[in-house]
């Protein structure tokens, strides 16, 4: 990381951008029985996580979470996960990362899911940078920064939350 950054998010601010955002999720999943949260590793599963237990503590319905790994330097879609596809099947699943910039990879998240009948599909980001190259737009955001393209995010997130911190670069 660069010496010469700009903290935008402390660990106390992150927290509550995830609080407000498993409210928003459970606003618009209150009569469901089940959802999905499917985190794009590594950062974006970390978020997903904690979202995944706000969740079990506020919600009416139960969360299952998969991690989505993707090779995002490929030009066609490449993914694992460490759970069937299938088990999405007429659920809702939240796919959730830490920062969407160009979207190619919330477009290679929805790619995942094209042949799995779905009842929604919706996404979660911390920071949305708002210079997307792809037409993907975030259901749920914790900060929109307009940014100029050399700047870069920096979205450390640590399991415990302590080291939590967003720099602009």
């Amino acid at each position: 990381m660069p010496d010469k950054k700009l903290l935008i998010l402390n660990p106390q601010q992150i927290q509550q951008k995830i609080d407000r955002i498993a409210y928003q999720i459970l606003e618009d999943n209150y009569e469901e029985q089940e959802i999905v949260i499917a985190g794009i590793l590594p950062q974006g599963s970390l978020m997903a996580k904690r979202l995944k237990t706000i969740l079990e503590g506020i919600a009416p319905f139960t969360c299952k979470m998969i991690n989505i790994e993707l090779d995002k330097q490929s030009t066609t879609l490449q993914f694992s996960t460490d759970t069937d596809i299938n088990e999405c099947n007429n659920k809702v699943v939240i796919i959730v990362d830490d920062v969407l910039n160009s979207g190619k990879t919330m477009a290679y998240g929805f790619g995942i899911f094209l042949d799995v009948p779905l009842k929604k599909l919706r996404t979660v980001v911390l920071v949305d940078r708002n210079h997307k190259s792809f037409p993907v737009n975030t259901d749920f955001a914790g900060i929109a920064l307009s940014t100029v393209l050399k700047e870069h995010v920096y979205v450390s997130l640590s399991e415990n939350g302590e080291e939590d911190a967003v720099y602009l670069a």
